[in-house]
């Protein structure tokens, strides 16, 4: 005959599993802990990592920005002394190049040339670029339009406008040369005008 529990057999059976029950949820709490430490640690980790990222990327975009930066000073000054003889094969007699010039009006509007060219009569606008694309004309041909609002000194001279580049992009050379504009070119460790000998510059 079975023997019959009691009730001092039931709270024994209660207290058992209540120590089971309790060693388990203390097994599972400990578990997890660890994987809250775990994902904690990958977490910090992969924060650290994305900040050392972005840190080398930002150090390196400086770089670049600094590069091109002096890349486009090396353009100019390539540039710049070449326009006096440039110029004045086109019978633009040069008295100044100033590098670098810049002007601003209210409403936050600025203006900077690359380098101005000027002579008794006119004033030539230079745009000097390492790599010259069809932005950089359209650019530079709405920097002529408004050059007398910023430089109303020069309002009593022709001006003319030209571009620059060490690399053209397909067809720009003849684009800016059909809307006026002079087009300086390198030629072995020089540059030259890649214009036509009659050809008529654009006056603004």
């Amino acid at each position: 005959m079975p023997h019959a529990l009691t009730l001092d057999d039931i709270w024994k059976l209660f207290q058992e599993t209540n120590r089971l029950f309790q060693e388990s949820a203390r097994k599972w709490d400990r578990e997890i802990e660890e994987t809250r430490r775990i994902l904690q640690e990958n977490s910090d980790r992969t924060e650290r990592q994305q900040r050392e990222t972005d840190r080398v990327v930002k150090d390196v975009s400086k770089q670049i920005g600094q590069l091109g930066s002096r890349w486009g000073e090396f353009v100019e000054g390539l540039v710049a002394p070449a326009c006096a003889t440039l110029f004045a094969e086109r019978g633009l007699p040069v008295h100044k190049v100033s590098r670098r010039v810049e002007a601003r009006l209210p409403g936050n509007r600025h203006m900077e040339i690359d380098l101005l060219v000027v002579n008794t009569i006119a004033v030539v606008l230079v745009e000097v670029k390492s790599k010259l694309r069809g932005e950089d004309i359209k650019d530079h041909l709405a920097r002529l339009a408004e050059f007398k609002d910023f430089f109303p000194e020069y309002a009593d001279k022709q001006i003319l406008g030209a571009v620059a580049g060490i690399v053209i992009e397909e067809s720009v050379d003849r684009y800016a040369m059909n809307e006026g504009l002079f087009v300086i070119v390198q030629s072995g460790d020089g540059v030259r005008l890649a214009n036509d000998p009659d050809f008529v510059p654009r006056t603004w």
